[in-house]
């Protein structure tokens, strides 16, 4: 029956990176310093106490890790632009070396005959602008909205996808709400305004898209779209208790709809402003900012990786739930091995609009056995499985008649996994860190085949 599994012939096939955890040189050629610069040199704040100060290289070795994408028949790159790279101070004058690296990264994809997708935010604000409140502070949209303005003039024809945000759940409710990311702030009544200044800067960054009308730069790409990557993971239950049930609608609220509602509907989800107004959390909304956050984009992309049991905690003040096992197999990070979380993600974000879809992340973590010095592959026969099945399911949403364009492996490497530091890997390449080397996992190969034969 798999031999049946075909994707449309546009079907995209791409892999997903982010700045800070692959590219090290992080105060080189001009670049400025990065919340996240700021946070892995706060003591504890990484599991195993590494930085991003290196990384994978990325920076000095892009064109061999073009060369692998190349060899991988990848069709797109999702790869995200570190805003200090180009803004050392967060506004001002740019960076005309940083500019230039983005330039070059993306001139060897079209020798290659791969599509650019960019990112322009995957939490890495400059620190110049945390030091000015960050999130919580509204200018902090139009700072964003400049950034995005620059990048668009200069370089907006040569990328086939921008997303204007990546996540932006984890910066608010980790960055400032817990405290487990950077900048690491622990205000979670501040919350809100992260939330709203967020999707502002999204709306903004929009607009200045339409004005700039970015053109393709050759006659053979298509034209530049703009769209949000959000988080979407399906919630559920711990129990029938009303209760637990209640837990699982909170945090399919601040996960999912808390920016679904906004993008697409103009508004926040009224059960949780409700809850956050008993506790006095508001966001702080102007006359107008609704209809800049609600414009019309051209796609929208998906993160997802599995789903959650939530039960109800009362001892937690913020969303009185905590998560909960579920029984299904897990990977390294504990996270249920779900396929049909890709299948109920997908119907969720079709339940706001019928833009294009794309599965903007999708890949598991787990205890790769390191290679031997003449090691050519590296054997993970649990991620192949995990691959396998989840772009499965990406077919059963195409047969159930959702528009998904494209589906995006996190992540091309082994890299530098936020508060995990090195300690996880995700990569279908593996990465020695020590020497930098990198070596196909076996999930490289039929990945690569997946590609080739367009199905499974």
């Amino acid at each position: 029956m798999n031999h049946a599994i075909r994707f449309p012939t546009n079907f995209i096939w791409g892999a997903a990176t982010a700045a800070y955890q692959i590219e090290g040189a992080w105060n080189e050629d001009g670049k400025g310093e990065s919340i996240w610069d700021r946070f892995v040199r706060r003591p504890g704040a990484i599991a195993d106490g590494s930085t991003g100060d290196v990384a994978c290289d990325h920076y000095h070795r892009y064109e061999e890790d073009l060369e692998h994408m190349a060899a991988m028949g990848l069709k797109a790159y999702r790869f995200s632009i570190a805003w200090p790279r180009i803004f050392p101070d967060g506004t001002g004058q740019p960076n005309q070396r940083g500019l230039d690296f983005y330039r070059r990264l993306i001139d060897g994809l079209h020798r290659r005959r791969i599509l650019p997708v960019a990112t322009l935010y995957h939490w890495d604000l400059p620190q110049a602008i945390e030091d000015r409140g960050g999130w919580i502070n509204r200018d902090t949209a139009f700072y964003f909205a400049e950034y995005a303005d620059y990048l668009f003039r200069q370089i907006g024809g040569d990328v086939a996808l921008w997303a204007t945000h990546n996540e932006p759940f984890i910066q608010a409710f980790y960055g400032y709400g817990n405290g487990e990311n950077a900048p690491g702030k622990r205000v979670p009544w501040r919350v809100l305004h992260v939330v709203h200044h967020l999707l502002l800067s999204h709306g903004l960054a929009v607009s200045a898209f339409r004005a700039t009308k970015p053109q393709p730069v050759r006659a053979d790409l298509p034209s530049p779209q703009i769209g949000i990557v959000l988080m979407i993971w399906p919630q559920y239950p711990a129990s029938d208790h009303p209760a637990d049930l209640k837990a699982a609608q909170r945090i399919d609220g601040a996960m999912n709809r808390l920016f679904l509602e906004p993008l697409f509907r103009r508004r926040y989800p009224a059960d949780l402003v409700a809850h956050f107004a008993r506790r006095l959390i508001f966001a702080p909304v102007k006359p107008g900012d609704m209809e800049i956050i609600g414009q019309p984009i051209d796609f929208l992309g998906i993160n997802t990786y599995t789903r959650l049991f939530n039960a109800v905690n009362w001892r937690e003040p913020f969303l009185m739930t905590k998560q909960v096992p579920g029984p299904l197999p897990k990977t390294a990070m504990g996270w249920e091995i779900y396929p049909d979380c890709i299948v109920e993600a997908l119907q969720k974000a079709r339940e706001y609009t019928s833009l294009p879809l794309y599965i903007t992340e999708n890949g598991a973590a787990f205890d790769d056995p390191p290679p031997g010095p003449n090691d050519q592959i590296v054997e993970d026969p649990d991620r192949v499985a995990y691959l396998r099945s989840h772009i499965a399911a990406c077919h059963r949403a195409l047969t159930a008649g959702i528009d998904l364009r494209g589906y995006f492996v996190w992540t091309l490497m082994d890299n530098f996994e936020w508060a995990k530091g090195l300690s996880k890997r995700f990569g279908i390449i593996y990465t020695d860190y020590a020497t930098q080397r990198r070596v196909w996992k076996r999930s490289a190969h039929v990945y690569r085949d997946i590609i080739a034969r367009n199905g499974l």
